[in-house]
């Protein structure tokens, strides 16, 4: 499982994207982006810095 925070991007975001792959992870970033800060063009240096920012999440037995 992979996951992003949105604190690790955007000061004071607390919310979080998971996905079993980094690019459903970086889909469901840009969709909290554009529903919740108001980013209409989120520019691919943008993506890169979101794909900086995710970390494997450890899965539990």
């Amino acid at each position: 499982m992979k996951r992003f925070d949105g604190g690790s991007l955007i000061p004071g975001a607390t919310w979080h994207a998971t996905a079993e792959t980094e690019a459903e992870v970086v889909r469901k970033a840009v969709e909290k982006l554009r529903a919740e800060h108001g980013e209409t063009d989120v520019r691919p240096d943008m993506v890169e810095r979101i794909k900086e920012r995710i970390f494997d999440v450890p899965t539990k037995h």
